[in-house]
């Protein structure tokens, strides 16, 4: 920012000013804030997580094909990749608050539409719930830069943490909850919309409390960025969204699988996967608190992805006598990954309308491309008749991804007017 200066008829020195202070949210309005935002973030994934502990019973009770059931984890990530690109349009119409308030809105309507005994329903409200997290996902980072300039390493922390937490509250206490209570499957789901209630009650008040912004940046604001998408750095924070992305839908798809077929009991494979996601809580914290104090954010990037090839490795050679150590690794290197992504979205903008429109674009094409992983990854162990060409294409695709976090983590801005 720079300040306007008169100048002075007599020679002498202007009295000393403190600097201004940072625009953004600050003092109590901050701390509200920040608690706003988490609890946004805990709502984008349990919702969804829950649906494949329960995916047997649901199969079951519906009479779906597996086929049918998978859709209803795949339709997510297809709604976050292509509702992405007007999530910036809502934000500029309807402004930040309101359009995540929103969003809660659509999470509690479609964890309503799962309660009701049919199938249509249950597809409809996946889908209604995956759209409201979709235009979650892209404004957050657009607040975080907007809100807070001089604390992104730590809020981006804080949210990338809550969607780890939340992904794991749900995958570990979805079935305990059912059985304890005696519910069936569609009560189940619904118990996740009070998470999503509580967060709408508690970002009311942020409707009515706009971070106050100078209207030049205001009116800059209400304007689309255009030429992002011929921007190399741009594409390159796209890449490490997508292949991150796609490296962590198809391990959590088809990991349980791979361990119970190398023996290891039904239980205890799912319970591994619960137990990575509770590392990765600590992994997604860290990662963006130490960049550029402890470590570049390059070397973070490609040591996230080197913890997630020795797990991979681990998986390949001893799956079932090492299971605790690989997923340990697997759950420190996914979690740094998706927070290292999400803070080169805040950091490689220049300010928060960059932001949305650089979240909007990663997470359009990040989110399609992981959508296919799940698949991809089975198709490969359907024709290779085990899992050892599937975990090393998991493996090659490492490479890609530390190329292009290498480039995402130089400390430049994209370009766009």
């Amino acid at each position: 920012m720079t300040r306007d200066q008169t100048s002075a008829p007599a020679p002498a020195p202007a009295p000393a000013t403190s600097p201004a202070p940072p625009p953004g949210a600050s003092g109590r309005r901050a701390l509200h804030l920040g608690i706003g935002v988490v609890l946004l973030a805990l709502n984008l994934r349990p919702a969804l997580v829950a649906v494949s502990p329960l995916a047997g019973t649901i199969r079951d009770d519906s009479g779906m094909s597996a086929a049918a059931t998978s859709l209803l984890t795949a339709l997510p990530l297809l709604c976050f990749g292509l509702l992405a690109p007007f999530a910036p349009r809502l934000g500029r119409r309807l402004g930040m608050e309101r359009s995540l308030l929103g969003t809660m809105a659509l999470i509690c309507l479609g964890t309503a539409l799962r309660l009701l005994d049919s199938v249509v329903a249950l597809f409809a409200g996946t889908i209604v719930i995956g759209a409201g997290i979709a235009v979650a996902n892209v404004l957050l980072p657009g607040l975080i830069k907007r809100d807070f300039p001089a604390r992104a390493g730590l809020m981006t922390g804080l949210y990338s943490m809550s969607l780890f937490g939340g992904a794991a509250l749900a995958a570990g206490i979805t079935v305990p909850v059912q059985q304890a209570a005696g519910l069936n499957w569609q009560a189940t789901l619904a118990c996740w919309g009070a998470l999503a209630v509580l967060a709408l009650v508690c970002w009311l008040p942020q409707v009515r409390r706009r971070t106050r912004v100078p209207s030049g940046v205001a009116g800059e604001a209400a304007h689309p960025v255009r030429g992002l998408w011929r921007d190399p750095l741009a594409w390159q924070v796209t890449g490490y969204m997508g292949l991150q992305s796609l490296s962590y839908y198809a391990a959590a798809a088809w990991l349980p699988t791979m361990l119970h077929d190398a023996g290891l009991g039904a239980g205890d494979a799912g319970w591994m996967l619960s137990f990575s996601s509770l590392l990765g809580i600590a992994g997604s914290f860290l990662a963006p608190v130490v960049v550029g104090r402890r470590l570049p954010a390059g070397v973070l990037a490609a040591g996230s992805a080197l913890l997630c090839a020795a797990a991979f490795a681990g998986v390949l050679v001893a799956p079932v006598g090492g299971a605790y150590v690989w997923m340990v690794l697997l759950g420190l290197g996914q979690g740094a990954a998706i927070s290292l992504a999400l803070l080169f979205i805040v950091q490689r903008a220049p300010d928060a309308r960059h932001t949305a429109q650089l979240s909007s674009m990663a997470q359009c094409f990040g989110y399609v491309l992981a959508a296919t992983g799940p698949a991809v990854l089975g198709a490969v162990h359907d024709a290779s008749g085990s899992w050892t060409v599937p975990l090393a294409l998991l493996l090659a695709l490492l490479l890609p991804q530390i190329a292009v976090g290498l480039g995402a983590a130089r400390p430049r801005h994209v370009a766009g007017r």
